[in-house]
């Protein structure tokens, strides 16, 4: 089983919030076609959910001044194949804000995007995603 965390980031642009989308390479080990998804990683051994999450995203985003909003946590729960190994995956959501617009992507992506909720809601690759974006979307609407 492997256990990730990551974030839904989004930043206000006058009136509009825009969230950031990160864009994934064809990796044949894991995924096997370019998908656009958020930010997530591994937890390191000793290291707590919100810790991981927040530095996953300084290394794939260089963003540091992100803010953890209280209250979102969501969970998706999937399996993926790395040879003839079957693999469980949990990935921990949170909802992150950030005032700064330039990202600096590592080496794991090949772009991003800073897109309104629909055209995200479109961009996204994959239904658990999606549904995730759905549901940070109502929590920054209740706000």
């Amino acid at each position: 089983m492997e256990k990730s965390a990551g974030a839904i980031i989004f930043r206000n642009q006058g009136d509009q919030v825009l969230f950031l989308l990160l864009h994934y390479p064809n990796r044949s080990s894991r995924v096997k076609r370019e998908h656009w998804d958020f930010s997530k990683g591994h937890i390191e051994k000793g290291e707590n959910e919100v810790d991981a999450a927040k530095r996953e995203i300084e290394e794939e985003t260089g963003l540091s001044d992100i803010k953890i909003i209280d209250g979102f946590e969501e969970i998706i729960k999937y399996y993926f194949t790395v040879g003839k190994k079957t693999i469980f995956k949990t990935v921990i959501f949170y909802l992150a804000e950030t005032k700064i617009k330039d990202v600096k992507i590592s080496d794991e992506h090949i772009g991003f995007k800073w897109l309104p909720y629909e055209e995200a809601l479109k961009q996204l690759t994959f239904s658990k995603p999606k549904n995730i974006l759905k549901k940070a979307e109502k929590r920054l609407i209740q706000r």
